[in-house]
């Protein structure tokens, strides 16, 4: 019995985290092989309007690791990549209509021939919820020069509780860099 309950746990927590929409792209003139170290700029002063320090220090940390799995080292300074990190939320509104269709009189046979049908009846229902999508920017730039050589962006609905943040913001961090040119190095 316990196992056919994991079975829908399973399929829900992976169908919950489809949810990212992630965007990229690169200056492919650029050989990303070269670097070895990053640094975090900071955030943009519009980010700490929807941000707190503890959700900070999660996508941090997030980007981080993910940078680490492509033998990325951090260093608080002289790095060869600065790392730049954004984060827009917008208000949405989401209206879901459901429809039910409803025969009247019924069907039958009828005198001179084939089957007749009644009238038909339907109402709609609209719903609307409100939520939050996160668009989250990072950008990455070589620190000699100041270019922009990377850019990822991941887009996803916010999530209200702070222990599901903190369940959610590593899987949005490992969508957006997994179109990063450098792939994570398999260390077994």
């Amino acid at each position: 019995m316990k196992k056919l309950l994991v079975i829908p746990f399973i399929y829900f927590a992976a169908v919950s985290c489809t949810s990212v929409t992630v965007h990229s792209d690169y200056d492919k003139t650029v050989d990303f092989t070269k670097y070895k170290t990053f640094e975090f700029y900071g955030w943009t002063e519009e980010s700490d309007k929807v941000l707190n320090q503890f959700d900070k220090e999660r996508i941090e940390k997030a980007f981080a690791e993910e940078f680490a799995k492509r033998d990325l080292q951090f260093v608080k300074s002289d790095a060869d990549m600065v790392v730049s990190l954004f984060l827009v939320v917008d208000q949405k509104t989401s209206t879901t209509a459901y429809t039910n269709n409803y025969g009247g009189a019924g069907y039958g046979y009828g005198a001179r021939w084939g089957w007749y049908g009644g009238y038909g009846q339907s109402t709609t229902t609209y719903s609307e919820k409100d939520y939050q999508e996160g668009t989250l920017v990072v950008d990455v730039f070589d620190k000699g020069d100041k270019n922009l050589i990377w850019q990822g962006v991941g887009q996803k609905t916010v999530e209200e509780k702070p222990e599901k943040r903190e369940r959610t913001i590593p899987y949005v961090a490992e969508s957006i860099m997994k179109s990063f040119p450098i792939k994570p190095v398999d260390k077994k």
